[in-house]
């Protein structure tokens, strides 16, 4: 087997200088035979080929047409337009003659970006998996806000458990205080926390995001659609943090993995050379550069929580996120204004007055209280539980009125003197605690425990046992509980019933 550059030199030697088999043979040390096959003296002429009669024939035309139109229109697209027009051969004789037609996909080349210094920054979110949150009953999303600086690659990430709108907006700030300014463009891809709506270039952009733009002085520009190539920097930069960060990293919260960030980008990312610097220059070199032509920052700071209208239910808790965040309880079915940062939540009447402030809680079905708004709420549950013994007392007791009324002008301790009354009104029932308020009444005796000596008193001359105190444990949820007693006499009906219909059971 002769190589091409030897049999390149055959057939120049003999159909351009003229040389004939034998020489050539002699001169480059071949086989005669071997010149032959080279210039191809003995192979016959092929036959012509015979042209076969296909009934996909009638369409080509039609498909050449159309995959000019449509270069990248798939073969069950064209069978179908073909069936319509009463083609009935098979897709596969479709898919290789429209192998051989189809227009070649050009492959796009791209120019390398170049920016001057504090030009233009590339945004964008990256996304790190979902875990688990709390006491494992939450499962969030994690994701990192990127942004860095186009010429001096100087690199901004923090990581958060959604990708909200105020979190976008946070990492913008985080930034820009990082950065020691703002670039004069910001370079997006087409997320919805920037752009609502397009038509080719009109680009309506999200109200929030123009008002940032406004307080830092940036103008915000989208990438074309399907252009990811546009903003190239930040998205190598996302990677970088996948595989030289986040990687086989421990992390108790995210508080802890935002702090192993922020070090790994000034001990690490910070120390690497800029991509493409003749000089070997450093980011964080490149990044003191630049500084001083980004724009200066503001007095201050974008405001960036959350805030939202809400109306709280029927119970003193407001849901936010997956949990409960208790309010006073003055507040019921009241609207109320709840603003949300990433580490604490607060609660704002309508006229701005702050009512409630807590840790802001990543879990799931979590009760988040303030033990001052709990003891309000029990304080006011006894004081009505008073006022509910009161009614219960003149209802069944009708003399109850005229007693209470009386203690109350002897200045008596009326929660201590209810809740005894209400202890006899449980042991004795309502008649015989009517009877005994109309005794003490009349003696003069106004106080639970005159009541108590007439209604004892009446029950040993009747021969009855004493009544004995249920003796409950010293919890306030338990002591508040209230139990009606019911009548037994049903019960004794029924088993005199049984004996008078002769029923006997062993």
């Amino acid at each position: 087997m002769i190589s091409e550059e030897q049999k390149a030199k055959i057939r120049r030697l003999y159909f351009a200088e003229h040389w004939k088999v034998g020489t050539i043979a002699s001169q480059l040390g071949l086989h005669h035979l071997t010149v032959r096959r080279a210039l191809e003296l003995d192979q016959q002429p092929a036959p012509p080929r015979r042209v076969r009669w296909s009934i996909l024939d009638a369409y080509k035309p039609f498909i050449t047409k159309t995959l000019e139109q449509y270069p990248r229109l798939r073969a069950t697209r064209l069978l179908e337009m073909l069936r319509e027009r009463g083609y009935r051969g098979s897709c596969n004789q479709l898919r290789r003659y429209v192998r051989t037609v189809r227009p070649a996909h050009q492959q796009e080349a791209f120019m390398r970006l170049e920016t001057l210094p504090g030009e233009q920054a590339q945004v964008d979110w990256g996304s790190f998996g979902t875990h688990y949150v709390g006491r494992g009953r939450a499962r969030r999303t994690l994701s990192c806000f990127v942004m860095v600086l186009s010429w001096s690659r100087g690199l901004y990430a923090h990581f958060f458990w959604d990708q909200h709108l105020e979190s976008f907006l946070r990492g913008h700030v985080g930034a820009f205080e990082s950065f020691g300014g703002i670039a004069r463009e910001l370079l997006y891809d087409n997320l919805k926390s920037v752009v609502l709506e397009r038509d080719g270039d009109h680009v309506r952009f999200h109200p929030r995001l123009l008002e940032l733009a406004g307080h830092y002085h940036f103008a915000p520009k989208p990438c074309a659609p399907y252009r990811g190539n546009e903003k190239g920097r930040v998205e190598r930069a996302i990677q970088y943090l996948r595989h030289s960060f986040y990687a086989a990293r421990y992390w108790t919260d995210i508080d802890d993995l935002n702090a192993q960030l922020h070090r790994w980008l000034e001990q690490v990312a910070d120390q690497r050379v800029v991509p493409g610097a003749p000089d070997r220059t450093l980011v964080a070199e490149a990044r003191d550069r630049e500084r001083e032509r980004l724009l200066p920052l503001p007095r201050h700071p974008f405001e960036c929580d959350e805030v939202k209208a809400i109306r709280s239910g029927k119970t003193p808790y407001v849901r936010y996120d997956l949990n409960d965040y208790s309010i006073p309880h003055a507040l019921v079915r009241k609207p109320l204004t709840l603003i949300a940062s990433p580490h604490q939540v607060r609660l704002a009447t309508l006229d701005g007055t702050e009512v409630a402030r807590h840790r802001r809680s990543y879990d799931r079905g979590q009760r988040i209280e303030d033990e001052r708004h709990i003891e309000a709420l029990a304080r006011a549950k006894r004081h009505a539980h008073q006022l509910r013994v009161r009614d219960r007392l003149r209802i069944v007791c009708p003399h109850a009125d005229a007693f209470i009324e009386a203690l109350s002008r002897r200045d008596a301790a009326m929660s201590v003197e209810t809740r005894r009354l209400e202890a006899l009104l449980d042991q004795y029932g309502a008649d015989e605690l009517d009877r005994a308020i109309v005794d003490a009444l009349g003696r003069g005796a106004i106080s639970s425990a005159a009541v108590r000596y007439v209604l004892d008193q009446r029950a040993r001359l009747r021969g009855q046992p004493p009544a004995i105190a249920v003796v409950l444990p010293d919890h306030e949820h338990v002591r508040d509980l209230r139990v009606i007693p019911h009548q037994l006499d049903a019960y004794d009906q029924l088993g005199s019933e049984d004996d008078d219909d002769g029923e006997h059971h062993d």
